[in-house]
């Protein structure tokens, strides 16, 4: 069908549905007379009265009814897809990366995922678990996830996750052989469990504070492990005290697997904060991933 005759057949409707070719002309944006040659046409091609006209109102004839009945909801068809498709433009959609630390993953991240994925098939989200402070640019990531006493100034940071806390814990088994420690040098004569972390090109110094007094120990013992997961399972061994984040170890310590030492040397500090460019423009996704992220107190 020629293209003028489809603009014929929106003419029609428009009559048709408003009862008014004053009221149809507005609503599309042409001049009654414009209105009236269009309609005169289509129904000089179909050789078929579609409307009557009188001095106070048009109405379609049995044969505009039928076409109305016939082809009005066809047309309203097209423009609701139309209309859906035009929403493609702001639906979330396409690949996000992210580089974070384990413990970030498992607590922060994957939580959130867990609850906004389903709702959003159009999203996908790569993570890659890296305890080092990768360079997100360098890496073609969309964001990384650090402490946010590590993201540097030239980012956007926005803190997901509470203030954190460090604790030392050991298996009853491991303190029934020898006395807790009462301050951090007294680590230096206990078996701990050590992290190595390639920001720290070795093993990691574990970090005290109390009364504005900063402490840096380096610690000795049988095991050394660069995830959490292993930390952990070694200290309920009993095989040495382990540096852990307090909430990892807060469920053993309430049923009396592990005991903590030294909570008075560890204070609390800033949590994770998830951080891009400054320059970069969020798409629809990154944003709503962002808002699913986002720390409330």
């Amino acid at each position: 069908m020629p293209r003028e005759n489809l603009n014929d057949l929106l003419a029609f409707l428009a009559v048709a549905r408003e009862h008014s070719f004053t009221r149809a002309a507005a609503q599309l944006g042409v001049s009654q007379s414009a209105l009236s040659h269009a309609i005169r046409g289509l129904e000089a091609r179909l050789g078929l009265r579609l409307l009557t006209r009188t001095t106070r109102s048009v109405a379609p004839t049995e044969a505009g009814e039928r076409l109305l009945r016939t082809v009005g909801p066809r047309f309203e068809e097209i423009e609701a897809e139309l209309v859906a498709l035009s929403a493609l433009r702001d639906k979330p959609t396409g690949t996000i990366r992210i580089t974070a630390g384990e413990h970030a993953a498992d607590t922060i991240l994957w939580p959130a995922l867990e609850k906004l994925l389903p709702d959003y098939p159009e999203i996908k989200v790569e993570i890659a678990v890296d305890n080092g402070l990768t360079d997100i640019v360098a890496g073609r990531f969309d964001a990384g996830v650090r402490l946010g006493e590590q993201v540097a100034k030239d980012m956007i940071a926005v803190r997901i996750g509470p203030d954190m806390r460090m604790a030392v814990v050991g298996a009853p088994s491991y303190f029934a052989q020898r006395p807790p420690p009462r301050t951090p040098q007294d680590l230096t004569a206990h078996d701990c469990i050590n992290i190595r972390l390639p920001t720290y090109g070795g093993l990691y110094a574990w970090e005290f504070e109390k009364d504005g007094r900063q402490l840096r120990v380096r610690v000795e013992g049988q095991l050394v492990f660069n995830n959490t997961a292993l930390r952990l399972n070694a200290a309920l061994a009993g095989l040495g005290l382990a540096y852990l984040p307090e909430d990892q170890v807060q469920a053993h310590l309430a049923e009396g697997r592990l005991v903590r030492v030294l909570a008075d040397w560890c204070p609390p500090f800033p949590g994770y904060h998830l951080y891009y460019p400054s320059r970069r423009q969020p798409t629809p996704a990154f944003a709503l991933l962002v808002e699913a992220l986002r720390h409330r107190a």
